[in-house]
């Protein structure tokens, strides 16, 4: 199997376990919207924000390492062992004195309720944790397979315990503790985990090297959680919660971009790290480069020539103003993903630490702009300062990855991709019929001329996969 057919296998068995939980998400929502109070929902908000906010930096992000490191390690069963057994021998400890501090910090309830949300922390990280070594196992349909059980538990257990136990929030804490364990159970029997964990095999030498690899991460994770909710926050307090609102609507169809782009990055993390050190490492980055930048931008296309539908169909209310936000998103959303392929070579090569330095310069980036426009041109500065930002990180990145790897940019083509992008976004600014028939003809055409090869792996890939699971 090639190096392009594995990528494409790879990001149609990761795009089940992608997907369905963000289905999940959606689904759920009726029924905690309902069936919560306020309060309860708030918090029951803030549960799933501190799960990926609070969780990888109490880690320091070890479980990257786990999927990084055991890649290097598959046909030498004792490494793996010693991986798997190391990272387990971090976390346990770790995790249990992080929540034992969270558990007095949570806001004012039940201590039913608080020990019920640390327990699921706890599960959590060990899923998490078990989900990144199957894939540095390479089982990566265990892997979705894991996601699948964990959003289909959410679904039934929510419906279980909060529609017809009327549990409230206790209840919905439950569902997500239910959902995790049997997703992490499911899983370690899969994979046989625990024949993979030997204490006698521990070794602070070995922790120590993977958290020196991990740790940079962290700030990579909290700055790219500063990029996201900064413009919020900004927007908030200097034009009030009404604007925030607005602002929130207009990145709801441009994320979605970044969620099909997500499944991509995860199958190429992994095709990055094996070829690292393979003698054509340097044109096989080059080619891939050039793919991604391909792909995105045909899929950033589709999503442009469909967004006044889109707009039109998913949002309610007085949001009009938010549509002008849209065209300097969906150019932001391109360079984000980007920069995400760019990171996928920082990961190959453990240079995490360009990884954290590179995107806190960014989110720097980002807030400073924001606050020094906001006063004068209001919610363009949060969208604008969130495009200045992913194309600084681009730039920064396309020429900082020089220093571990010869990649080689075609500037021409780069300048055409994104001249078709800015036709695109203008005529979806101009939002007239005769304008978004024209736009919805040329993405369609661009996405299938700039994507000929690729999508025909996929769909070769796609009858394939679907095969095997149907016999």
């Amino acid at each position: 199997m090639s190096r392009e057919e594995k990528l494409a296998k790879n990001t149609i068995i990761l795009s089940i376990g992608t997907f369905l939980p963000k289905l999940a998400a959606f689904i759920t929502l009726p029924i905690l919207t309902a069936y919560l109070t306020k309060e309860e929902y708030g918090t029951y908000d803030l549960i799933t924000i501190l799960v990926s906010l609070f969780l990888p930096a109490v880690t320091l992000q070890i479980q990257t390492a786990a999927f990084r490191f055991l890649i290097d390690a598959r046909k030498d069963e004792k490494k793996v062992k010693i991986i798997i057994t190391n990272i387990f021998a971090f976390i346990s400890p770790i995790s249990i004195v992080a929540l034992l501090i969270l558990y007095f910090l949570l806001p004012s309830g039940s201590s039913e309720t608080k020990l019920l949300i640390c327990a699921y922390f706890f599960v959590d990280i060990y899923s998490n944790n078990t989900r990144q070594i199957a894939r540095g196992l390479e089982r990566n349909m265990d892997y979705s397979i894991s996601a699948v059980i964990s959003a289909l538990g959410k679904m039934l257990f929510a419906v279980i315990f909060v529609r017809y136990f009327r549990t409230g929030l206790i209840g919905a804490v439950l569902a997500l503790l239910a959902a995790s364990t049997a997703s992490f159970t499911a899983l370690s029997i899969r994979i046989h985990l625990f024949r993979y964990i030997d204490f006698k095999l521990l070794n602070f030498s070995i922790i120590k090297e993977l958290l020196q690899y991990s740790w940079p991460l962290v700030p990579n994770s909290m700055s790219m959680w500063v990029m996201r909710v900064s413009d919020r926050f900004v927007v908030t307090m200097f034009m009030g919660i009404t604007a925030n609102a607005v602002y929130a609507v207009a990145n709801k169809i441009p994320s979605i971009l970044t969620l099909a782009h997500g499944t991509f990055n995860m199958a190429w993390l992994e095709n990055a790290s094996i070829v690292v050190n393979d003698k054509d490492v340097n044109e096989y980055y080059s080619s891939m480069f050039r793919t991604i930048l391909d792909l995105v931008a045909g899929l950033l296309g589709l999503l442009i020539c469909a967004a006044p539908l889109l707009f039109q169909l998913l949002i309610r209310g007085d949001y009009s103003e938010a549509y002008a936000q849209l065209p300097i998103l969906f150019l932001a959303m391109f360079f984000n993903c980007v920069c995400s392929f760019l990171g996928g070579i920082y990961i190959a090569h453990k240079a995490t630490l360009s990884v954290g330095i590179t995107s806190t310069a960014a989110a720097t980036c980002n807030l400073l702009v924001d606050l020094a426009l906001i006063k004068k041109i209001g919610l363009y500065a949060a969208s604008g300062s969130t495009l200045i930002s992913y194309l600084f990180l681009m730039i920064f990145r396309m020429i900082d990855v020089k220093k571990l790897v010869a990649i080689r940019y075609d500037f021409k083509h780069i300048l055409l991709v994104v001249g078709i992008l800015l036709i695109e976004t203008a005529l979806c600014f101009i939002n007239r019929l005769f304008s978004n028939i024209f736009n919805i003809l040329f993405g369609v055409t661009t996405f299938f001329m700039l994507n000929r090869s690729f999508v025909k792996v996929i769909l070769e890939k796609a009858k394939q996969v679907f095969c095997k699971i149907t016999s």
